[in-house]
This record gives structure tokens, sequence and C-alpha cells, in this order.
């Protein structure tokens, strides 16, 4: 990767204006509300894009655009389900948590049913979002060891070490005004890069044919059925009914039920600032989603028209061509060129039948580039293979480089450094909320809630800025562990997520909904549905988005099987409607 003396200019002088900001932003009260919820007086803009920075992670625009090169399109339906959860949220969740003031989600459940269902719900956070978050924490790390070949576990360790820093020094104002002007250099770098992808298309090559011959290799696969010849297949990671039922479950778990989100519309200075800042999140998450895959199809369609990379991962193919198996990567790098040439031919060949509207041409040229693209696939295939039995651990997946071996190698000097700057940008934002988020559950509902010694203001204060560093601690191990992921990162994420937030949010829905079901019947039906919900993903019976609907469900039904069946006598809290 060509990394100038400008790039390094342009990089450092991003990330020190961003922290001067923060700091500059960072004065706020040396108490909880303070350092937890910024004195709750944020307006409704800084927190829609406080929620949107906190979920941007730089996961999002590392991986996203390489999800989109391998796979298409298809991820976006993941997000089809979010706008209608933000409704949901803004109807039920949210006049709740500003009615009862609370600091974390968490509290709410204890005044609905008892304090250990409070303490289980939050736990399951903490675990879901520790680990998630020491697989963030993989994605700069990525960006230096590609960048400059450094050790993965020394680059882990020094990104790591900046989060904590940037995190434990500012509070949630500081995370807050920080991301807003984060998220702006954010998605002007992205479209930027998305633009010089096009620009570099071949004269009489535009958008339109561009986003072609993206289709006609099975990119645009915006939506997908799901239905095979065999019926619905339920182990499709993505198409519209996961992404609709699926994923709206997710995203009221997620923006619902998660410390991390709920924290942010929680800063805002009344309930309906809140809402206004998760109604305009719904608007916008599924075209900016939308753009960044696209700017994956093309990056997919210069590649058609340009020398491509048999294998994307810069790292691992220096220590290939220094490997046993140096001559058969050499042999099936050549396969895979002669494989493009062709291709190349072909894509340009299409691209002028569509520019002289010749159709029996542009037919032909179609089934021939599918016909290429699947050659081209198949050599893929083996040289993940020979990844595999060369780089111990390693899965072959290079999907992660995709984006990031494109900027290294076509964008000019400064706009490299501006997009590595971007991927640091976002993951601080995301990780910084992350980390508040865990701090504030373990003082809140731990800390604060189990310990019997007064504290004052300052205290804590301090503690909770301890509670951050060692949650910091705890991610970067955590990602010591997740290098070799099997799926993207972004993916990895998700289903992660999926695990817990079923249960968590059928935890809510329970107190919300079913007003004559105890703590105990609860507790014991959230942990019953977790047990189902790990063992339905490890049977492999699912795809990943519908654990959120069968968690939730199975908490919803165990509760009130056990509530009648073992708890009768239980009396269940009711909160008050009304202030």
């Amino acid at each position: 990767m060509n990394f100038s003396r400008l790039d390094w200019t342009v990089l450092v002088f991003t990330l020190l204006l961003i922290i001067v900001y923060g700091v500059y932003r960072s004065r706020t009260s040396k108490n909880l509300e303070g350092y937890l919820l910024s004195d709750r007086q944020l307006p409704w803009w800084v927190v829609l894009l406080s929620i949107m920075g906190t979920q941007a992670s730089a996961i999002t625009f590392l991986t996203v655009p390489g999800q989109a090169y391998s796979e298409g399109m298809r991820f976006v339906q993941y997000y089809f389900g979010l706008p209608f959860a933000m409704v949901v949220i803004c109807i039920i969740f949210v006049p709740v948590f500003h009615r009862l003031k609370v600091f974390t989600a968490y509290e709410y459940l204890e005044q609905r049913f008892d304090v250990k269902t409070r303490l289980l719900t939050s736990f399951l956070f903490l675990l879901s979002r520790g680990l998630s978050t020491g697989i963030s924490i993989i994605a700069p790390s990525l960006v230096l060891h590609s960048m400059l070949g450094w050790d993965m576990t020394f680059t882990t360790l020094f990104m790591g070490g900046l989060l904590i820093i940037y995190t434990v020094s500012g509070g949630a104002k500081a995370v807050a005004y920080t991301q807003q002007l984060q998220i702006i250099i954010i998605y002007g770098a992205m479209f930027t890069a998305a633009w010089w992808a096009i620009k570099m298309l071949p004269a009489g090559i535009g958008i339109s044919e561009a986003l072609h011959v993206g289709g006609k290799s099975g990119k645009l696969n915006v939506i997908t059925s799901g239905i095979t010849e065999n019926g619905f297949d339920w182990k499709d990671r993505y198409n519209i009914w996961s992404g609709v039922i699926g994923g709206f479950f997710l995203a009221l778990s997620y923006f619902g039920t998660d410390q991390s989100q709920v924290g942010r519309y929680l800063t805002a200075r009344s309930e309906q600032e809140s809402k206004l800042g998760l109604l305009m999140n719904g608007l916008a998450k599924v075209p900016l989603q939308f753009g960044i895959l696209l700017i994956g199809i093309f990056i997919f369609a210069f590649y058609q028209f340009t020398k491509e990379p048999a294998y994307f991962n810069l790292a691992q193919e220096r220590t290939l061509r220094q490997s046993a198996h140096a001559g058969e990567f050499a042999a099936a790098e050549k396969r895979y060129q002669q494989v493009q040439d062709e291709k190349r031919k072909t894509a340009m060949a299409l691209g002028n039948a569509l520019q002289q509207n010749d159709q029996v041409m542009v037919n032909q040229l179609r089934t021939q580039l599918q016909q290429d693209q699947q050659q081209a696939g198949q050599v893929r295939d083996s040289i993940k293979n020979i990844v595999k039995k060369t780089i111990p651990g390693s899965d072959g997946n290079d999907t992660n480089y995709i984006f990031l071996r494109f900027v290294g190698d076509f964008l000019p000097n400064g706009l490299v450094g501006l997009i590595i700057a971007i991927i640091f940008l976002a993951s601080w934002s995301s990780i910084a909320a992350a980390l508040h988020a865990l701090a504030s559950c373990t003082m809140i509902d731990f800390h604060k809630r189990l310990s019997k010694r007064t504290a004052t203001p300052l205290q804590e204060y301090r503690w909770s800025q301890a509670y951050a560093l060692i949650w910091g601690l705890f991610c970067v191990v955590v990602a010591q562990f997740s290098y070799n992921l099997g799926n993207s990162l972004v993916e990895a994420v998700n289903i992660l997520g999926s695990w817990f937030y079923g249960t968590i949010l059928g935890v809510f829905l329970v107190a919300i909904f079913m007003k004559r079901v105890g703590g105990n019947a609860v507790f014991f039906g959230a942990i019953i549905a977790e047990a189902v919900v790990i063992s339905v993903y490890s049977l492999d019976l699912i795809s990943f988005l519908w654990l959120n609907l069968v968690g939730a469900a199975a908490v919803v039904l165990f509760s009130g099987l056990l509530q009648a069946a073992f708890f009768r006598k239980d009396s269940a809290k009711i909160i008050p409607s009304k202030k």
C-alpha cells in the first residue's frame, strides 16, 4: 500500500482535529449525570448524529463495501425492519425511560420485576456488547496491519490503548459532539471514494454501464425472496422476510434495550427530542446503508475493467509469496489473471453493446460475463484453500480487505490518508459509545445497586472512568482472539448480537405487555429462552436474523407458562403510568 507523507499529514491532522474538538466539548458536570448522560441537555440533531455514529462503526465502512463486492446488495435487506422498529420504540420504550429518569434501560426492570431480573438482563447486555466491541477493535488494527505490515497483536494493543485513553478521558458529551463531526467527515470521504471509482472507469463506461455489469454479475440483488425450488430457505441470511421480520426484532432490541443506544437518546433534553432523533435515524439509515453497499458495487465494476488482485489481504499475500506454497500460489494467480483478462474483454464489449443498444449482443455478452464470473470465483476459492494451508488459523476470507486494498492501490495521495482516518474515527465513535454504555451498566446496575457504601458524586464519576478502563482492557483481550473469524466482521458482530438481543427484548416485552407476569417467571423464562437460542444456532436450523424473533417469542412463551404453572402466587409489580 502506497502511504505518502501527505497521507500521514492528512491522517494525523484529522485525528488531532477530532481530539481537540472532543476535549473542547467535554466540559460537563463531574458526576454520573454529566459523565454518563451529558446532563440530559443535548438537542435532537446531536442525538441523531450520535445514534448514527454509534451504530456506524469502523466495521461498517471497512467491510460492508467488501460484503457487497462478494455477495451483492442483498445485505441491505438486513435494515428493512429498522424504520418500523423506530416507530415502535418511540411509542412504547422512550416514554417509559424518560418518565422514570433512568440511567440505564435495566433499572426499569427492577421497578417492574425484581433485582435479579435486572441484573440478569444487564449481564446479558454486558456480555454481548463487551464481546462485539472487542471484535470492533479489530477493524482499525486491520488497517495498520495491512498498511504497514505491523504484527496484529501489536496493532490491536496500540489501537486498543488509544481508544481507552480517548474514551476514559471524555464523557457522554464529548462522545456525542465528536460523533457529529466524525459522521460528516466519514460519509463525505466514503462517497468521495465511490466517485473516484466511477471516475477511473474506462472512457465510454459510465454509472449505468457499471451498474449493468454489476447486475449481470448477480450483485444488484437488492430484493431476494429466500424461496428456492425446495421452498423457503430458513438458512438464507439476507432476504426480504428475514430482513423485515428478523431485522425488525433485532433493531427493536438494539435501539430499545441496548444501553449503547439507549444511552445516546437519554442524553436528549426532552422526550420529544429523543423521539425525533430516533425517527430521523429510521428515515436515514436504509438509504445511507444502501449507498455504502453501492460503493462496493462500483468497486466491483471497476475491477471488471482493471487488473484485480487474486487475493485482497496484502499482508497474507506477502506471506504466501515467501512460503513453501509460493509456486502453487503463483500458478493459481496466473490462472486467475487469465480468467480476468477474458472477463475484462467481455465487460468492455458489453459496455460498447449497451451504448450501441445492440440487444442481441448484449444478451450474448451477459451470459458470457456470468460464466467468466463463475470461473473467477472457482479460482479464487482455490487460492483461499492455499491460504488455509499456508497460514495456520486463517480461513482464507479476504472480504474485510477489499475496500482497503482498493483505497491503497488506486486512490490519490491525501485521499488515502483521509479514508484511513475515517476508519479510525468510526472506530473511536462506536467503541467510545459502547465502552461508556458498559461503564454505565456496571456502575449503575451492579456497583451502585449492590454496594453498601455511600459514595460522593466525584467518587462515582471516578468509578465510572475506572469501569470504562476495565472494559476497554477486556475488549482488547477479546480482539486478540477475533482476527480469523469465519465471517466478514460486520456479519460476525451481527451474529453475536443475535445470540442475546432476542432474549433481552423478550424480557422488556413481558414487562410492558404482560402485566400479570412476575419476576420469577420472567427470570427463569429468560434463562430457558437463551438456552433455546444458543441451541437453535448451534444446530444451524435458521439464519441468525431469525434468532432475534426466536429469543423474544421464547421469553414471552416460557414466562407465561411458568407464571401459570409455578408462580401464580407471585404478585407482579405495576408501575404507575403517570409521573
